[in-house]
C-alpha cells in the first residue's frame, strides 16, 4: 500500500459518543513521497549521532535516566498528577505527604520503563512485555484496582470531565485485542519492508 494512499482509521459510534478505530498496519508500505522520505534520512542520520554519542558516556544509564524522568513527568499529567521534575528527582521523605500519590506514580513510570529497557535485552518488544510492563506501572498506586497487567475491558478517554467532554477516545475494548495483535505481528513482520525508525528492528 502507498503510504499516501494510507487512511490512519474511522470514527464509530458509541454511546453518545464516538471513538477511533485505527486501521491494521501488518502490512507493506510504499513510501513514494520524497518530503517523507528525507524526513526518515534525517531522523536516521540523528539516531546514528545519538547512537555515537552513547558509545562515548561511561554510564548510559546516568545519560538515559534524566529523559526517562522527564518522560514519566509528562505522561503522568495525562492522569492528573502535578508532581515536577525537582520532586521526581527527591527522595519519597522530602516530599510533601500531599503529593506524594503523584510522586509514587512517577516513580512507578520511571521502574516500568527501566524493567521494560532490562528485558528487550532478552525479549522482544512483544504484548507479553508490554503487560508485564503495564503491571508495574499501576503497582502500588491509585490504578492498582484497573486490572494491571492486561488490556482494558471497559472504554477509557483522554481529556475532559467525562467521556463527552473527552479530547480523545480510543478504540472501544472490543477491539483492543486484534488491534495489538496487529501492531505485535507488524513489528515482527519479516516479510515486510519499511525503514527501521518506523517501528520494526
Amino acid at each position: 500500500m502507498k503510504l499516501d494512499e494510507f487512511k490512519p482509521g474511522v470514527w464509530r459510534k458509541g454511546y453518545e459518543y464516538q471513538y477511533f478505530l485505527p486501521e491494521p498496519i501488518n502490512h507493506e508500505f510504499i513510501i513514494n513521497d520524497s518530503k517523507t522520505q528525507e524526513l526518515l534520512e534525517r531522523a536516521s542520520i540523528k539516531l546514528g549521532e545519538l547512537n555515537a554519542f552513547a558509545r562515548l558516556v561511561p554510564d548510559i544509564d546516568l545519560f538515559i535516566r534524566p529523559y526517562v524522568m522527564k518522560e514519566a513527568v509528562t505522561s503522568i499529567r495525562l492522569e492528573g498528577t502535578r508532581t515536577n521534575m525537582e520532586e521526581a528527582f527527591s527522595d519519597e521523605l522530602d516530599i510533601n505527604p500531599e503529593h506524594r500519590d503523584d510522586w509514587t506514580e512517577v516513580s512507578r513510570y520511571v521502574a516500568a520503563m527501566n524493567y521494560a529497557r532490562g528485558r528487550l535485552t532478552k525479549l522482544p518488544l512483544s504484548n507479553r512485555l508490554i503487560k508485564d510492563t503495564h503491571k508495574i506501572l499501576l503497582s502500588h498506586v491509585r490504578g492498582r484496582a484497573k486490572n494491571p497487567g492486561n488490556f482494558r475491558t471497559s472504554q477509557n478517554w483522554i481529556g475532559g470531565a467525562d467521556i463527552k467532554t473527552a479530547t480523545f477516545i480510543p478504540p472501544a475494548q472490543e477491539h483492543v485485542l486484534d488491534l495489538m495483535s496487529d501492531l505485535e505481528k507488524f513489528l515482527h513482520n519479516r516479510e515486510i519492508n519499511v525503514p527501521p525508525i518506523s517501528g520494526q528492528s
